[in-house]
């Protein structure tokens, strides 16, 4: 069996997350038991909702136990199979963890899924064709219900979340306009993701001139918003929503530290009668088949063009999640092991 490397959560963030907070060790990989699967990562996926897991208290999810690897989301092949509905050479996804192999019960439901890279890459199943595309598709589909001819906005709209909305949102006849950061990845949002329009958030940085800025990409208000930041940029959509808007709230980025996120004018929910909803798209596994059926069709085609971060080796995953949480990443932020 394989040596594996692995990084472990070695000790809880102090307010902002830092190298330190990780440790990398080895490990003889143990011998398969029957039923069990032996599986070696090609790619890991760094996301943002591991910084939410460091810490310690209450949350929507269990937070990470202090030495032990890393929770991520992994693509990679059977290596080895003690399991008759498991053969060496399969492609998976799965939730493998920070390292480089992982043993797996064959017969527990949901560990594993085959996946098809005869027409999409291996690696998408970790972004537009998985998680980050299905969470698109609910927030989209089942929270905000889009109509042809709405506004809807996306924060973080250059990642794999947000690229993967505007896809499926101009698919249904809407106007789409993204928040991004700098002039690179908003170019990239209308010239490659077909956005109408894209905001740079580091040119607007506080509540008026993002407002404004909303004001005159959005000039018949906002319909629907796919929130992934918070802080001044949903206060700025709050002020420029229409009546009965919808907001699927997703992450909080710009909380994640640990300091509080108040909103500057809440009664604005009120005034305008919208609907503001949080989810997990971890507990909508109902919905994941019909979403990744659309999704994939959309790459296929070429409608949806993701763009993939790639920090090379386990050892790098650190640096690169630090920077995921900064905005260094240009769309899904991955890790390739091999």
């Amino acid at each position: 069996m394989p040596r594996n490397q692995q990084i472990l959560l070695d000790n809880r963030p102090q307010g902002e997350a830092t190298a330190g907070n990780f440790r990398l060790v080895a490990s003889d990989t143990p011998a398969l038991q029957d039923g069990q699967v032996l599986v070696r990562h090609h790619y890991l996926s760094l996301d943002p909702y591991m910084r939410g897991r460091m810490n310690e208290g209450k949350s929507y999810a269990a937070c990470q136990s202090l030495g032990q690897v890393m929770i991520g989301g992994t693509v990679g092949e059977v290596a080895e199979s003690r399991h008759p509905a498991w053969a060496v050479g399969d492609a998976v996804v799965g939730m493998g963890g920070w390292q480089e192999y992982s043993v797996v019960d064959g017969n527990a439901p949901g560990l594993l899924r085959k996946v098809d890279t005869s027409h999409v890459p291996l690696s998408y199943y970790l972004g537009a064709v998985g998680m980050p595309g299905v969470t698109a598709w609910y927030g989209l589909v089942q929270i905000i219900d889009p109509k042809p001819g709405e506004t809807l906005v996306v924060s973080a709209a250059s990642g794999a979340v947000g690229s993967a909305f505007g896809a499926l949102a101009k698919a249904r006849g809407c106007r789409v306009v993204g928040i991004a950061g700098g002039p690179d990845k908003c170019h990239y949002v209308t010239d490659e993701l077909g956005f109408d329009a894209c905001i740079d958030h580091r040119a607007h940085g506080d509540l008026k001139s993002m407002a404004a800025a909303l004001k005159e990409a959005c000039p018949d208000g906002i319909d629907g918003h796919f929130e992934n930041v918070g802080g001044h940029i949903l206060d700025a959509v709050l002020l420029r929503a229409n009546a009965f808007a919808r907001v699927a709230l997703c992450g909080m980025i710009a909380g994640y530290d640990g300091q509080p996120l108040p909103l500057h004018n809440p009664a604005l929910i009120l005034i305008n009668r919208m609907k503001i909803e949080g989810f997990i798209v971890s507990e909508q596994m109902q919905v994941w088949p019909q979403a990744l059926a659309e999704l994939g069709a959309l790459v296929a085609s070429g409608r949806l063009r993701p763009r993939e971060s790639i920090a090379q080796g386990l050892a790098a995953a650190p640096e690169a999640f630090l920077g995921l949480l900064k905005g260094k990443n240009f769309g899904k932020q991955l890790v390739k092991l091999i």
